[in-house]
């Protein structure tokens, strides 16, 4: 099929974290509220089955910390959609080179999957075609240095396999890339900041040098659990907040051709706003995470770049409660006056912006240019609700 005869309809559920009650660890310091995790996804995916979906993409960390039951319990979900699913092992998934019993190992997530993508159950990563015309490559961004620290990176090899599948694919294919660690920087030198640098993908200058001479756009990434899409190099980076964490979203993505033969890639963010013991969810996360915030803004004040004494950032970060739920939520706009002008200078860079800093708000509702470079986006500020 020619790409611009392409019409199709996905979505994406991302980061759900899923925790059944015996295997949630009390964890009081916790951004993500699991305890909604199964309520949430069984939502979500009873919303998704009454859609005309081609197919759902879940880029990674399915489970709490990669324990058996819970890797069990959402094949076995999967497998009852109405329409196939396509998952990828995130950092919570595999959280050890070899299980213990109690979270499985690196090469042991494949067999869970092996109706969502794996059809080797010997391989991390994978390729498929979901659709006529339309190509999925599945990676894994999870690695083990020498030291067994888990880093976010793709091993030679599987950058080698990377390079060959492209290659190989047809001229006028669709590529759609899922990877759980981001490609592209979504917050303020990410790749660089110790606060951040732990959500990129260690090389993801080397995949980004891929992807842009095969000509592949469009790269749909998890981990950091905020709502924002990043554009470099030709190449769509678009991360999805997680289910568990403010604002619990998704998202829904339209592929069309319109009339002129353009393609374009629709985006739509409806969120989970209320569950049987939660009916006022994203109020009630908003506060859990305000809540625990204050410790993680003081180290946000006191590292680089700001570096901050320690008592100057505990009294300034009071005032950043909900920065990053707000972050969290995507199309964020920042000003804090009572700051020193250097502080709010530093935030005022985390605003939602586009190019040569005109703001524009893309995080959850937007159109994105197909095939076309350069042609920017069509965005409006719009938040679509469930």
């Amino acid at each position: 099929m020619n790409l611009m005869e392409l019409n199709f309809r996905f979505a994406v559920v991302s980061d759900p974290h899923v925790a059944l009650p015996h295997t949630i660890w009390d964890a009081p310091n916790r951004f993500h509220l699991v305890e909604v995790s199964i309520s949430a996804l069984e939502l979500v995916l009873a919303q998704l089955a009454e859609m005309e979906l081609d197919f759902l993409l879940l880029p990674g960390d399915l489970t709490q910390h990669g324990e058996p039951d819970n890797h069990i319990w959402l094949a076995n979900r999967l497998a009852q959609l109405p329409f196939p699913a396509y998952v990828i092992p995130g950092n919570h998934d595999v959280p050890l080179a070899v299980g213990d019993g109690k979270s499985i190992g690196w090469a042991d997530f494949p067999k869970y999957y092996r109706h969502f993508g794996y059809q080797n159950p010997h391989q991390l990563y994978y390729t498929c075609h979901v659709l006529p015309g339309v190509r999925l490559i599945g990676l894994n961004s999870n690695h083990f240095d020498e030291e067994g620290k888990q880093i976010g990176r793709l091993d030679d090899t599987q950058l080698a396999w990377l390079q060959e599948v492209l290659a190989a694919k047809a001229a006028d294919e669709l590529v759609l890339v899922i990877v759980h660690h981001n490609v592209i920087e979504h917050l303020p030198d990410q790749a660089q900041h110790p606060m951040g640098r732990r959500y990129m993908l260690e090389n993801a200058p080397q995949l980004r040098q891929i992807l842009r001479n095969a000509g592949v756009e469009l790269v749909f990434s998890g981990h950091l659990h905020v709502q924002d899409i990043a554009h470099q190099d030709g190449i769509y980076d678009i991360t999805t907040g997680s289910l568990v964490s403010y604002p619990h979203p998704y998202r829904i993505f339209q592929f069309r051709t319109d009339a002129e033969r353009e393609c374009w890639l629709e985006v739509a963010s409806p969120r989970v706003l209320r569950l049987p013991d939660f009916p006022d969810l994203p109020e009630m996360s908003r506060e859990w995470m305000g809540d625990r915030s204050e410790q993680f803004m003081i180290r946000l004040l006191s590292c680089s770049p700001l570096c901050l004494p320690p008592a100057e950032a505990k009294k300034l970060a009071p005032n950043l409660r909900y920065f990053w739920a707000d972050i969290a939520g995507g199309d964020a706009i920042f000003d804090f006056p009572e700051f020193p002008p250097a502080v709010r200078r530093y935030f005022h860079r985390f605003n939602a912006s586009y190019g040569n800093g005109k703001q524009n708000f893309i995080d959850n509702c937007t159109t994105l240019p197909v095939g076309v470079k350069n042609r920017g986006f069509v965005a409006s500020n719009k938040i679509q609700k469930c």
